[in-house]
């Protein structure tokens, strides 16, 4: 394990900003907003690009401001109590949909927008405005088991949850799950250690699935139980199954005759909040197609090789001393990443970007009749524009060679770029959290970059600071690191038409040249 991580804290995986601060805006809370003096209607974005698209569209008649900010991450950001107090004053709130964002802002919208406020999520309805959406594609080829969390089912009312509590744990030493941020910091959500109670549990919006690392301190059988219940954003709710797992740690360990054994691959324990049923839903590495076992009949299988040391730094000291051996399934995606089957990414595709616009100009037409002639012009000259920008960005991955159309990156966001303009994705690479990759990891990503033979590998501005790996092995294969954007903006690029320029002009200059 490696890492830097500033703070240690027990959290929910969906922890908002408590219901909040009516009157904040009041007290100075709301901050700077864009738009002018004019503007008919007040909206609330989660994401920055989204923030861009509404602003195009609504133009002087809407005043927008951005939950995330530029350099932010949705998948990790959580609100502020400014973000919570801007919410309280929208007349609607825009965000991407698809468990693209961190449960925490989904949570404080629905807790704080006021309830006849529209929450529209764009891309849950895209293909009704000449869009498309595909399947998230996740493998990252690790020589573990790759193992996550998720819930299924329908769960009644707006911004509900899936509880899910650790109650029990029988085993020959302690259990600690935890989630890294994209800072490195770790959120500890269940440590056996001092004793189990309410506090080992964590949220998750229904039909979600989320990445964490699981850690064992000792060789052994573990036996660790679980439970489920609904929650509403005023706390109630409802216990619906619960499911007793069990995991071998160590080579040494047998698995209980009869039983299935998961040792590599994607696999997640799932909560079914409509069923009540609670299993191990896996997924075949080859074929993608899905298997389920039942709690009982399943062992998740945590082998030698898995084997590492407690880190030095203060705040791992929750996994016992440095350098006592720890066991551990690593959480492989950095940072709060709870998605869900499809692909929130749509934007990459020009094309989708189009079918957002489309949306939310009948949103705003919705909201605000009065401003129709505005927001129909507004919109036919952007779809003009952005006509015009999916033609250029067509036409520059063109030059690309058809042997350098392969792409590897540091965030599954591009599977709509490649989808739409003759690329392939072949490969994501982010470090594993807090952990120095082995020697064979390191060879592993230097062999896909030599079979592959691209001359460059693309990371996004906001994952640079943790893509030392991807760097040195770029360098000793002797290709380029280039920069791409997925998710956000920063200091450079600050909207959408330069953020999809941008890329596709990198691509092209950086996979135009000759393989070394």
């Amino acid at each position: 394990m490696r890492g830097h991580p500033r703070s240690t804290t027990r959290a929910t995986l969906a922890a908002g900003c408590c219901a909040l601060l009516v009157g904040a805006a009041a007290a100075g809370c709301g901050g700077p907003r864009t738009g002018g003096s004019d503007a008919a209607l007040t909206v609330s974005t989660t994401t920055a690009i989204v923030a861009d698209l509404v602003g195009q569209v609504g133009g002087e008649r809407v005043d927008v401001t951005s939950i995330v900010p530029h350099h932010g991450d949705p998948h990790s950001y959580e609100p502020s109590p400014k973000d919570a107090a801007r919410v309280t004053e929208a007349d609607l709130v825009f965000s991407n949909g698809l468990l693209l964002e961190e449960p925490g802002i989904m949570k404080m919208v629905h807790t704080n927008a006021p309830g006849d406020t529209p929450k529209i999520a764009l891309a849950e309805e895209l293909e009704q405005y000449g869009g498309t959406v595909i399947k998230l594609e996740e493998n990252l080829g690790l020589d573990v088991l790759w193992l996550g969390w998720a819930v299924e089912g329908e769960v009644a009312g707006a911004g509900s949850e899936v509880r899910t509590t650790v109650t029990r744990l029988e085993g020959p030493g302690e259990l600690r799950v935890y989630l890294t941020d994209t800072l490195g910091r770790p959120r500890v959500y269940v440590d056996s250690a001092d004793g189990l109670d309410a506090e080992d549990s964590f949220t998750l919006p229904p039909e979600a699935h989320t990445h964490v690392n699981w850690a064992f301190s000792a060789p052994g059988t573990y036996r660790l139980t679980v439970e489920g219940r609904t929650e509403t954003l005023d706390g109630a709710g409802a216990e619906f199954g619960g499911g007793t797992f069990t995991f071998t740690v160590g080579d040494g360990t047998a698995p209980p005759p009869g039983t299935t054994v998961l040792d590599g691959g994607h696999a997640d324990v799932t909560l079914n909040a409509q069923s009540g049923v609670v299993d191990v839903r896996a997924e075949d590495a080859e074929t993608g197609a899905r298997t389920r076992h039942p709690a009982d009949r399943v062992v998740l299988n945590v082998p030698d090789r898995a084997r590492e040391s407690v880190p030095k730094e203060k705040p791992y000291a929750f996994l016992g001393r440095p350098g006592d051996p720890v066991w551990v399934l690593p959480q492989a995606v950095i940072g709060q990443h709870v998605h869900g089957d499809l692909d929130p990414h749509a934007w990459e595709d020009v094309a989708n970007a189009q079918a957002y616009v489309r949306r939310i100009e009948a949103e705003l037409i919705e909201a605000d009749p009065d401003g129709r002639a505005t927001y129909e012009k507004n919109a036919a000259s952007y779809l003009r524009k952005l006509d015009a920008l999916d033609q250029e960005v067509a036409r520059t991955l063109a030059a690309v060679p058809a042997a350098n159309r392969e792409l590897i990156t540091t965030h599954d966001a591009f599977g709509y770029l490649a989808r739409a303009y003759g690329m392939e994705v072949a490969g994501f690479v982010v470090p594993v959290p807090n952990r120095e990759p082995s020697a064979a990891e390191v060879e592993e990503l230097g062999a896909t970059i030599r079979e592959k033979r691209v001359p460059a590998v693309f990371l996004e501005p906001n994952l640079a600071a943790r893509a030392d790996v991807l760097r040195r092995v770029a360098r000793d294969q002797g290709v380029d690191v280039c920069t791409i954007y997925g998710d956000s903006f920063d200091d450079r690029v600050h909207d959408y038409v330069a953020m999809m320029r941008h890329n596709a002009t990198e691509l092209a200059a950086c996979l135009g040249k000759e393989a070394r």
